[in-house]
């Protein structure tokens, strides 16, 4: 866990890749943390591989791959056979699970409205995930409010697609942001 935060720290872009097609640009990037937001159960070992070659934290998003049970036999497989270095989910169980044996998790909040929020914070506060990352990431007053609540580093996410987006987001308390925007990893 220290290590992601200490890579965070140095850079708190974090590559997020909704089609393999950035997958690339992401390996030569200056970007320390990936999160996978697609693929195949056929092809994720070798993504997986390649990026930590480039020295890059990978997070699997459990609920996107294709072929990856939604169970808790899924998130044994990504911690002991892919050596994924953490998970992202909307799903508490599946995130609690993956914590117990070892992987950094993210839970994925989408905030619409003030009863999403309120019940993100008592799903948070249920089980104690690493990060959460919330979406839409273009919502500072959110952010800041939910600091406020809860003692997890929070991850801006979705919609940011701009500099001016991330300095928002950062400012709002946020200790990184994920956008699948690759011209933003550079900065």
């Amino acid at each position: 866990m220290e290590s992601i935060i200490e890579c965070l720290e140095a850079n708190p872009i974090i590559a997020a890749l909704p089609h393999t097609e950035l997958l690339q640009q992401a390996l030569h990037s200056n970007v320390n943390v990936v999160f996978l937001l697609s693929g195949s159960i056929l092809t994720l070992q070798d993504i997986v591989n390649e990026l930590k070659d480039r020295g890059k934290k990978v997070f699997v998003h459990i609920d996107l791959i294709e072929g990856l049970g939604k169970d808790l036999a899924a998130v044994d497989y990504l911690r002991y056979r892919i050596q994924a270095d953490g998970i992202l989910s909307t799903k508490n169980n599946l995130l609690k699970y993956g914590k117990e044996i070892g992987l950094v998790t993210v839970q994925r909040l989408f905030l619409v409205d003030s009863r999403s929020f309120e019940s993100g914070i008592k799903m948070v506060q249920s089980y104690d995930p690493d990060f959460v990352e919330v979406m839409p990431g273009i919502v500072p007053k959110a952010i800041a409010e939910l600091k406020h609540k809860i003692p997890q580093p929070v991850i801006a996410g979705g919609m940011i697609t701009s500099k001016q987006d991330i300095i928002q987001a950062l400012g709002a308390g946020a200790v990184a942001v994920s956008t699948s925007k690759k011209e933003l990893w550079e900065l």
